[in-house]
């Protein structure tokens, strides 16, 4: 079965056709940064209107890649939240058009769930029960996966995401956008003690918090202007890493799982990838994280979470399918 999956949510535009919901053909994305380097931040209006300029070209990129006509799709993945609204619709737009055009089903994904099938892609073998830390720029959830297609959030931020903390005072830095990256690469430099930054709610429950951080961050810039910019990235995110880690570790412990699987954006973060592992493995948990190019929002995971819906869970697809910016992971299937 050939699929084709969709992705529009925020600032990337891409496509992907994966045969059988695991070999994947083409995974192509447009990433937006540039255009929304200017304003500090996503543009929804300015989203829309480069997904609208690009996705026909990216379609026709992501067939000719994989080496397939339009009449081999069998079946057409797309996200419909959550997400920035006119964002979401444009790729549906498409994904509809395409549907039709085709005669296949439409089958719509959760940006969220897509994010987890990512391990899917990348360790076939090792199934559920796990834990999934889903990590990015506008999403922080803890969720236990007890088996494919079916989700419970058990612990989330009740302010800002990890990522959406990292971009936010890496542009009080002038670092540009997304300052994330850039902020990982200048703490390589820095020393992770060199600021006492406060650890929010690291000694309660399973839920985080950090927004109190950036405020720490703030206050700290003000009233130390000439602090080394190294030191302040590199214990800036030792502080967010210290509360995904313990948060993470707690909830697996608590919940009786063995592996904890850490995808979206900020999965692919130097020192994440290094804290994390190191505190479940001396609690015996294991640790996976995709490859970096499955981390980032793109339309393989789409299209294999669409696959896994159609042929295991029976849902049939749905042409009149509404997009859904809040759309929650808990429950869904």
């Amino acid at each position: 079965m050939i699929v084709l999956g969709i992705e529009t949510s925020c600032d990337e535009t891409a496509v992907a056709v994966l045969q059988d919901g695991g070999e994947i053909l083409a995974n192509l994305i447009y990433s937006q940064t540039g255009l929304h380097a200017r304003y500090g931040g996503v543009m929804p209006e300015a989203a829309s209107r480069d997904h609208l300029r690009k996705l026909p070209g990216l379609l026709d990129e992501a067939l000719a890649a994989a080496g397939i006509g339009w009449g081999e799709i069998a079946l057409v993945g797309v996200t419909y939240g959550p997400g920035l609204v006119g964002p979401l619709l444009v790729g549906m737009a498409h994904a509809a058009g395409v549907a039709v055009a085709c005669n296949v089903p439409l089958v719509g994904v959760n940006h969220l769930a897509a994010h987890l099938f990512a391990h899917k892609l990348s360790e076939p073998a090792i199934d559920p029960p796990f834990l999934g830390l889903i990590v990015s720029g506008g999403h922080t959830l803890l969720v236990v996966v007890p088996r494919w297609g079916e989700y419970k959030v058990v612990g989330g931020t009740r302010d800002d995401a990890a990522g959406e903390a990292l971009d936010k005072v890496g542009r009080l830095l002038g670092l540009g956008y997304p300052a994330g990256p850039r902020m990982d690469e200048l703490a390589r430099d820095g020393d992770p003690t060199a600021i006492p930054f406060p650890r929010p709610m690291i000694e309660s429950g399973l839920d985080m918090s950090f927004a109190g951080l950036k405020t720490a961050a703030v206050y700290w810039l003000r009233d130390r202007p000439k602090t080394s910019i190294p030191d302040l990235c590199a214990s800036y995110l030792e502080a967010v890493v210290d509360v995904l880690a313990e948060k993470a570790v707690r909830a697996a412990r608590r919940l009786s799982l063995d592996r904890i699987v850490v995808v979206g954006g900020v999965a692919a973060n130097r020192r994440l990838r290094e804290v994390l592992p190191q505190r479940a493995n001396e609690r015996g948990i294991m640790v996976s994280y995709p490859p970096a190019a499955l981390c980032t929002d793109n339309a393989a995971i789409v299209a294999a979470c669409a696959h896994h819906r159609f042929t295991v869970l029976g849902y049939p697809g749905a042409l009149d399918l509404a997009p859904d910016p809040n759309l929650s992971l808990d429950g869904w299937a």
